[in-house]
């Protein structure tokens, strides 16, 4: 089932919603962040569907989203250039998810500084070996095709790198895309943990570095990487590039590491 199919019943109206085909994207007993994100981003883009383009994020994952959900999204503040909105996700009464968006028009730019090309960026993806999904989240495997990115395997630097692209992208526009792929792998810190156990995203904070996001063949080059962990927690650093080499999006999670 596709993601366009996931948040089909949202209309931007406030109320409650079941989703169709949410067990398909389940993260244990929540909906995946990516998910979770895109039916809160969803909303405030229905319902308020004159906005500027999507410059940034912040989003709280508070508890557990399931398959029937109560929507809500307001204008926090409308600028002359920027608008703010707050979009949430209720959970049998309670708040799941809370999102605050920026959409902003472009301005005549007074600084122009593109983000590096990494020097170590990966082979092309049929270049690039296939990436087993049967072992992680049943959402990866169910909607995801994964391949290497990098030669690191197993302990090591706290980096995960990999191509990823949706199996089914049909009715998804490229912003939607992005805000669905962005927290698709695990932390990078996952690299660096004495004892494997559960890991869960407690937020994520992201910068939209190209509002008419494209790449071939549906295929982005996704990056976790742990800036610090200690205490049970990690700083992860999120990027995202497209096929060329060009960063797409640039974001921060805070992370629970248990086990």
């Amino acid at each position: 089932m596709s993601a366009s199919s996931l948040i089909e019943p949202i209309t931007g109206k406030p109320g409650i919603v079941t989703l169709p085909g949410a067990a398909n994207w389940m993260q244990g007993r929540t909906l995946y962040g990516g998910a979770s994100a895109l039916i809160a981003y969803t909303q405030a883009i229905l319902t308020f569907p004159h906005l500027p383009p999507l410059r940034s994020a912040q989003i709280g994952f508070v508890a557990p989203v399931g398959e029937t959900v109560e929507l809500s999204a307001e204008i926090v503040r409308r600028g002359r250039n920027v608008s703010q909105v707050r979009s949430e996700i209720r959970c049998e009464g309670q708040l799941a998810l809370t999102a605050f968006w920026l959409f902003a028009e472009p301005r005549e730019a007074n600084a122009v500084h593109a983000a590096a090309i990494p020097a170590d960026f990966p082979s092309p993806p049929e270049e690039s070996e296939v990436m087993p999904t049967g072992k992680g989240p049943g959402f990866i495997a169910n909607n995801f095709e994964l391949r290497r990115a990098q030669d690191t395997s197993g302990p090591g630097a706290p980096v995960v790198r990999r191509w990823a692209r949706l199996k089914n992208v049909s009715g998804l526009d490229p912003v939607s895309e992005l805000v669905l792929m962005g927290d698709v792998l695990p932390p990078g810190a996952l690299r660096a943990m004495r004892r494997q156990g559960p890991i869960s995203s407690i937020n994520w904070s992201f910068n939209l570095l190209d509002i008419t996001p494209s790449t071939e063949g549906g295929w982005w080059v996704s990056e976790n990487a742990s800036q610090h962990a200690d205490d049970g927690y990690s700083s992860e650093r999120l990027r995202l590039w497209n096929s060329a080499g060009k960063q797409v999006l640039d974001g921060i999670q805070s992370v629970a590491l248990f086990g």
